[in-house]
């Protein structure tokens, strides 16, 4: 146990020493690892995990993911699904602000990522909403709040890494995040008409269009929606009636969607050169870190596992009788803390190997858990002092201060509290559809 706590507070130490959080876990382990058995075997252990990685197939699912979404980004696709939301709720006071969270959600569908959907709707909605009047703390606000719709909605990328480091399904974690993601928007979109209720000046009403501009709208998302429902539909069998077998695994799916965004933007002639080598690239980039945090996450998971600190919780919990719900709220607060200093997926790869034993212990359903977890990292998107979303948006902007951003965020991070505790509460929101298709 002492071991093991020294080992998380080298880890601290040194990501607030901004050391990289996948060289963080990884030292950490290897030395404490070393320390436990022997640095030959230690060294042996980490040869192995990243020999192993570069191997496993399933792993191909992350690339193939954040391929799809560069492919939906550097397109423009997503002026597109903004369009959309705009014809049909722009006409509402503060219906712009509802419109930017309405393609937040759709496109986070797509990407799978929370910081591409915040960056890229800032410089597709700020312009409008700034065009229509609209208070920077808002405009900024429901950039921000629904950017964090990206790690939740399907195909997510953080659902994706909480699957391979707890063995958990991946169809069913997508499958799960469904309905709490669309709580999420309806709660987020309650949030905006609480802050135009409040001060109706803050988000004024913008002009109705009528419904042959809205189907010229949806015409133009046409094609990617179809896209979404085609993997998903796959990825959960349900699309078995026809001749031909569509049922994918994760990876085929994430492979189809992927060439699928891939064509759908050839045939649009919206992917020239320059925008193809960039999606590459960034792919490249962005799937070596993730790659390189797992391998961390897993190096320091094999030290935390060896010494017995899982074993150690597990026995002080079921010891003392703890009620499971109360070591719930624990690890929430928990949560709840690291997310004001630590970003989503550093906060979650450090922690899961921890918890995810006592929890599965404790009897929780680990897809459940998942869903929570997600939940909780995306509070922590935009609290204060470290909200990454809320400093993606300083940066985009650049004219708006970060006071009056994490001001503007609150009523969001409000509503996503009792997001949480209705999810936590009401397990049936999260199970109900995995257990309803069964995804293979």
């Amino acid at each position: 146990m002492t071991l093991a706590l020294l080992g998380f507070g080298a880890v601290l130490l040194l990501v607030f020493a901004r050391v990289p959080i996948a060289l963080a876990m990884g030292l950490v382990g290897l030395v404490g690892y070393g320390m436990e058995t022997s640095m030959s075997a230690s060294v042996s252990m980490t040869a192995r995990l990243i020999t192993d990685s570069a191997r496993d197939y399933g792993l191909s699912v992350v690339p193939l993911f954040v391929l799809m979404g560069l492919f939906v980004n550097q397109s423009g696709m997503s002026r597109e699904i903004y369009r959309a939301a705009h014809a049909f709720l722009g006409h509402w006071r503060g219906g712009l602000a509802m419109a930017t969270i309405a393609a937040c959600g759709v496109f986070a569908a797509i990407s799978g990522s929370s910081l591409a959907t915040a960056a890229t709707m800032s410089r597709v909605a700020m312009p409008e909403m700034r065009r229509f009047g609209y208070s920077d703390g808002l405009a900024t606000a429901s950039i921000a709040a629904g950017g964090t719709l990206g790690i939740l909605i399907p195909p997510s990328v953080i659902l994706i890494i909480y699957g391979l480091l707890t063995q958990t399904s991946i169809a069913s974690l997508f499958l799960a995040g469904l309905v709490p993601g669309l709580l999420g928007i309806l709660f987020y979109l309650a949030a905006v008409a609480f802050v135009v209720w409040r001060k109706p000046d803050s988000g004024p009403r913008g002009e109705r269009q009528d419904w042959r501009a809205r189907l010229s709208a949806l015409r133009g998302v046409g094609a990617v929606i179809g896209l979404f429902v085609f993997v998903i539909g796959g990825l959960y069998g349900v699309l078995d009636f026809w001749p031909i077998n569509l049922s994918f695994s994760p990876t085929e799916a994430a492979g189809m969607g992927a060439m699928g965004t891939f064509f759908i933007a050839l045939w649009r002639r919206k992917l020239p050169w320059p925008a193809l080598k960039v999606a590459l690239a960034e792919t490249c980039v962005t799937t070596a870190g993730l790659f390189a945090i797992l391998i961390g996450a897993w190096i320091f998971s094999n030290f935390v596992n060896i010494v017995g600190l899982p074993e150690a919780l597990v026995a002080l919990v079921t010891g003392n009788d703890i009620p499971p719900m109360a070591v719930m709220a624990i690890i929430l607060l928990i949560y709840i803390a690291l997310g004001c200093v630590f970003e989503s997926l550093s906060m979650m790869v450090l922690t899961v190997p921890v918890f995810f034993p006592v929890i599965s212990q404790l009897g929780f359903d680990p897809v459940w858990f998942g869903i929570v977890v997600v939940v909780v990292t995306e509070i922590s998107l935009i609290t204060p002092p470290v909200g990454l979303n809320v400093f993606i948006m300083r940066s985009v902007v650049g004219d708006v201060s970060t006071a009056t951003i994490f001001r503007g965020v609150t009523p969001f991070w409000i509503a996503d509290i009792f997001r949480l505790a209705l999810i936590v509460l009401l397990p049936a929101l999260v199970l109900f559809l995995p257990d309803l298709l069964n995804p293979l």
